[in-house]
């Protein structure tokens, strides 16, 4: 048996984790734009990283470490992703690691900004330098991180065990546009101090990712540099391989949510729960096209209940599905039921009442089977379009 409780604080709270954040001119207005996360004691780590074809620099260069490599430090810097910087864009990283005028193994870069630029080497150098190490503010770091986004993003948690033992497991994350499935541009840090193996690090992150990570979409985008890392130092010696991975899939989760809730300018977070499909398959994938669909999303800003809209991209899914037997509802206010058209004006009236709150359900019982899947979605507004218009500037 296990316990698990959310304790108010950041990663710094861990033992043995330190972290910051500062600014080294990469954001104007002396905004803080590049981050560390350091541990007293190498870590364990394991990653799932983005399916985007061309994956960026940083991505490239943390695959070229052997595979049960240790670490003890992450760099992570904001305005600038390092895509599609080729060779080049690594070379710059060891660079920027070269330079360093501390003692680090095997240090992790993390980047995350407009696609296309060579780092600027020398301010990241200059500003790193200037890193105290022995630091624990991670909400200096929950700020260097964003990009786009509204907020910072941060959890943590304590996990008592059945012998008395406990240890910790917290994130700091970023993410609110190129939000979509296959991970996306987010980027999440996780660490803990239970002392968890890399080869149990890995099978619980693979196993959460389908339903927290995988789950969420703003936008439709996949991108270039999405990262979820683990890093586990093991300084509480305590570990259970299931309280583990249920306080691992509570971190994910709660950044997952965070991060569809920002979703540049969107004021709803919505879940879409597809219910009795054929397959898991067909419900992975009607509710995946709902939470990806732009007529979707636009009416949800509108608050408009167009249901039309929730079944014709059921049906564009090609799952199986039968309007005979196809149950809408928003909440538990009905709009379509197996064939009928219960839309009438007092309907319509309760159902867009749901649409006002800022968090509900759009429930779709395909009605054939018993698989079911809930992928999350936020709306989408002239918010978006503002930032993403002019986001190189």
């Amino acid at each position: 048996m296990f316990s698990i409780f959310p304790i108010k604080g950041f990663i710094d709270q861990i033992d043995g984790f330190y972290c910051d954040g500062v600014s080294a001119g990469l954001k104007p207005n002396n905004k803080k734009d590049i981050g560390f996360i350091y541990s007293d004691t190498l870590c364990d780590v394991g990653a799932v990283l983005t399916n985007n074809k061309f994956q960026a620099a940083p991505l490239k260069h943390y695959q070229r470490y052997e595979n049960d490599f240790k670490t003890n430090f992450v760099l992570i810097n904001s305005k600038n992703a390092n895509a599609l910087t080729g060779e080049k864009g690594i070379e710059d990283i060891n660079t920027i690691f070269s330079s360093l005028k501390f003692d680090i193994t095997n240090p992790i870069m993390s980047s995350t900004g407009v696609i296309g630029n060579r780092l600027p080497i020398q301010k990241i150098v200059d500003g790193a330098n200037t890193f105290d190490l022995s630091s624990k503010n991670g909400e200096n770091l929950s700020q260097a991180i964003m990009t786009t986004d509204a907020y910072p993003k941060a959890c943590l948690y304590e996990v008592k065990l059945e012998d008395g033992s406990s240890f910790k497991i917290g994130a700091v994350a970023k993410g609110a546009g190129m939000i979509n499935p296959n991970l996306a541009t987010m980027l999440c840090f996780i660490c803990t101090d239970a002392k968890v193996s890399k080869k149990d690090i890995e099978e619980a992150l693979n196993e959460n990712k389908e339903t927290t990570f995988n789950a969420i979409s703003v936008d439709g985008d996949t991108s270039t540099n999405d990262t979820v890392l683990v890093l586990a130092n093991g300084k509480s010696n305590a570990y259970d391989k299931e309280a583990f991975k249920e306080a691992l899939k509570l971190v994910m989760h709660d950044m997952a949510m965070l991060m569809v809730a920002d979703g540049e300018g969107a004021k709803k977070s919505v879940a879409f729960e597809v219910i009795n499909a054929v397959t898991k398959e067909d419900a992975i994938t009607a509710a995946k096209a709902l939470s990806n669909s732009l007529l979707v999303k636009t009416a949800l800003f509108g608050e408009d209940p167009n249901f039309g809209r929730i079944a014709s991209t059921i049906g564009a899914s090609r799952i199986q599905c039968d309007e005979n037997t196809l149950l809408i509802s928003y909440n538990d206010v009905v709009v379509f039921n197996k064939g009928e058209i219960v839309f009438d004006a007092k309907c319509e009236e309760d159902a867009g009442k749901v649409l006002q709150n800022k968090e509900f359900k759009i429930i779709c019982d395909i009605g054939l089977g018993t698989q079911s899947f809930t992928a999350y979605g936020c709306d989408l507004g002239y918010e978006y379009v503002k930032i993403n218009a002019d986001y190189r500037s």
